[in-house]
């Protein structure tokens, strides 16, 4: 399995990984990118299963790589998990509206991730087209 952690911060995406680790997701391949242009180039080059994504970034944030990934046929089936600061539950109807699995608001911890994750987990990550 192949996991985006899509995050400006490099302490926040190593301890996003450190999470998943813990949250069951040991032995998947973990790619990162510091905002979400940088995550599509790499994941045109390489398809990933689950695509983690904070929502303030620079170049492009969360909100608009969320927008890219639905709107285009080969990963449209992408589940995305929004991670943000804000705790806007307008937000997070906006972005579930646009197709984000869940929203998960930080601090991330290794149990909001397993219970958001848990079916994700449990049918070995095939919710996704890829």
């Amino acid at each position: 399995m192949r996991i985006a952690i899509v995050d400006d911060s490099s302490t926040a995406r190593m301890f996003i990984r450190r999470c998943l680790e813990i949250a069951g997701f040991q032995g998947a391949e973990i790619i990162e990118a510091e905002n979400g242009k940088d995550a599509l180039e790499k994941i045109r080059h390489t398809p990933v299963d689950l695509l983690l994504t904070d929502l303030t970034m620079p170049v492009m944030d969360g909100t608009t790589l969320l927008k890219w990934i639905k709107a285009n046929p080969k990963s449209s089936g992408l589940p995305v998990l929004v991670i943000s600061s804000a705790g806007n539950p307008a937000k997070e109807v906006e972005l579930k509206a646009l197709g984000a699995m869940g929203v998960l608001s930080k601090p991330v911890s290794p149990a909001k991730l397993n219970m958001l994750l848990g079916d994700f987990l449990e049918k070995g990550g095939q919710e996704s087209d890829q």
